[in-house]
């Protein structure tokens, strides 16, 4: 079993401030904020793109009716978050790269 300090990749929200004092500075704290950032983003794209693709729309026959339209937004909402979790496509980490950039350059 790995007990290993997370990283800021991996961090959420309800993890900062860590209340173990594993992120040891403002800068690490700053990294995992720019990364909750660009994951979100890359989950609110990718939730889009699956929309495009028709993931979520009620089916014509044997469909759930109006609760499957009702709820399938949220389907998709989780399949987004489920494939940045897994890494998703690479558009966070280039997120995160422009925002940490902009970050500094504003220090």
């Amino acid at each position: 079993m790995d007990v290993s300090a997370p990283t800021a990749r991996n961090m959420t929200h309800a993890t900062l401030p860590d209340p173990q004092n594993r992120i040891t500075g403002k800068a690490d704290v700053q990294d995992a904020v720019l990364h909750q950032a660009a994951d979100a983003f890359e989950t609110h794209f990718l939730a889009e793109m699956l929309k495009s693709a028709g993931l979520g729309q009620a089916r014509e026959s044997f469909g759930g009716g109006v609760g499957e339209e009702q709820f399938g937004s949220f389907l998709v909402q989780a399949q987004a978050e489920r494939m940045v979790s897994a890494g998703g496509i690479g558009l966070s980490e280039q997120v995160f790269e422009v925002l940490k950039g902009r970050n500094n350059a504003t220090n």
